[in-house]
């Protein structure tokens, strides 16, 4: 039986990548997906929504962290960026010198492409016209 399953998805995928590519690699939204919920969504919520108030510094003089859904920012700016954002944290050249901030650096628990699956995620759950808009937006830079 499990055979059975391979050999249809394998053909799925196969069928899938011939003509126009039409959106993001499933299986890399899956992977991003499992990668979000144990690595992101403690801080950026389960659903993207990000922390409450996100916008407000913190006593600490923290930014809480921001929401990767519709709502939020993160359509705004190219993968390349965010993906920086992810590996690196908020530090030079993604943030000012001596910036503080709760996003940890990734560098070492994920790959570029680990990084890159998790992005894909979260474009996943944004609708249309957000895809739309940013690839307008991303056009004009």
């Amino acid at each position: 039986m499990t055979m059975k399953w391979w050999l249809i998805a394998a053909t799925v995928v196969s069928i899938a990548g011939c003509g126009e590519k039409s959106g993001p690699d499933p299986f890399a939204v899956m992977e991003g997906e499992n990668i979000y919920r144990i690595e992101c969504a403690s801080c950026h919520g389960a659903k993207l929504e990000g922390q409450p108030d996100w916008r407000t510094r913190r006593p600490d003089g923290k930014l809480p962290a921001p929401p990767h859904d519709a709502s939020g920012h993160t359509w705004h700016h190219p993968t390349e960026v965010l993906a920086s954002i992810i590996k690196l944290g908020m530090v030079p050249p993604n943030a000012p010198e001596g910036y503080v901030s709760d996003m940890p650096a990734f560098r070492g628990k994920l790959d570029d492409r680990q990084i890159l699956a998790v992005l894909a995620y979260i474009e996943s759950q944004w609708p249309s016209e957000i895809v739309a808009n940013r690839a307008e937006r991303l056009k004009q830079k």
